[in-house]
């Protein structure tokens, strides 16, 4: 059986964005750990084939990328769009921010992952 998760080849690349982490992903990470988005437990930097994430909850299978400067270039927009499309495919729900969102707005970005949250946390409706 092949492992998609937290591969053991991608172990140190993790360990190292953990440790060199961006002042977006640090002020986000203080909110989302330990529980503290409606009981959720989140992760940092995440593996999900060859690919990392920054944030994810297995529980809900939501990923969440804040995006610095160097996503604003073409390339890496087209790459990026690329990266998520193939890991939406294992049922992955992906929410995106820039890092501006964090420093400006971070009640909006935590209330729009709470709103996602409690959306995939939500059982189902009859047909």
């Amino acid at each position: 059986m092949t492992r998609h998760y937290n591969k053991k080849s991608k172990k140190e690349d993790r360990k190292r964005l953990r440790n060199n982490a961006t002042n977006a992903e640090r002020i986000l990470w203080s909110h989302l750990k330990r529980k503290q988005m409606n009981g959720l437990k989140f992760r940092r930097q995440y593996g999900v084939d060859s690919f990392i994430l920054d944030f994810y909850c297995p529980e809900i299978k939501l990923a969440i990328e804040l995006d610095g400067p160097s996503h604003f270039n073409e390339d890496v927009h087209y790459y990026d769009n690329q990266r998520q499309k193939y890991i939406e495919a294992f049922g992955i729900t992906f929410l995106r921010f820039n890092n501006m969102d964090i420093y400006n707005n971070i009640n909006g970005v935590l209330q729009t992952i709470y709103n996602k949250a409690k959306e995939l946390t939500s059982p189902l409706s009859p047909p």
